[in-house]
């Protein structure tokens, strides 16, 4: 009994945050809403079982196991053209990891999406016309490309905003102004 316990891997939120290319706080909360199944250590930590992972990564079409050598592309969509601007900017000065692009509308997005193929798109939900909620929505029922990771952000954190973008398929919603380490944290980039 002893041989069969030592011969399991548990994971920590760490190691399943870095297969699943999410944030430790995006593992905490699926864990603590029951979305993916962790076990309890004594002292309250959370494992995770590697096959548990790998069958909430298939059930949600999460893409894993990406090499730290590969480049992210990250879709800045914001109406914003300040404050995306400045997020491009700030995320291209990692240019071994990253590569940024934007745009400022929800109907552009979506054509943008398709084209440049992102691995996370950064989403702000108030914007004219198509809205980040209306985006989000269209992007995870796409099965081209529902995979996409995306991180919502909003200068109006209400907890039915928070909710609905969280519903629609956004891993976290952020207020903002971005906290730069958490978003850079998010992405999973070790800052300069």
């Amino acid at each position: 009994m002893a041989d069969e316990v030592e011969e399991k891997k548990y994971m920590t939120p760490a190691e399943v945050a870095s297969q699943l290319m999410v944030s430790s706080a995006a593992v905490r909360r699926w864990a603590a809403e029951g979305k993916l199944k962790a076990l309890t250590t004594p002292g309250g930590h959370r494992r995770f079982l590697p096959d548990d992972v790998k069958r909430f990564a298939e059930q949600r079409n999460i893409l894993t196991g990406a090499s730290s050598d590969e480049i992210l592309r990250v879709l800045v969509v914001d109406d914003d053209v300040q404050f995306s601007g400045y997020l491009v900017k700030m995320l291209n000065k990692y240019p071994e990891n990253i590569i940024a692009e934007l745009v400022n509308n929800g109907f552009d997005a979506g054509i943008k999406i398709h084209e440049f193929r992102p691995d996370v798109v950064l989403l702000d939900l108030m914007m004219l016309g198509m809205d980040g909620f209306q985006v989000c929505e269209r992007l995870k029922n796409d099965k081209a490309i529902k995979h996409t990771r995306v991180i919502a952000m909003t200068g109006y954190p209400s907890a039915n905003n928070v909710e609905k973008i969280l519903s629609a398929g956004a891993e976290v919603c952020l207020s903002k102004p971005v906290d730069r380490n958490e978003l850079l944290e998010l992405l999973g980039i070790k800052r300069k």
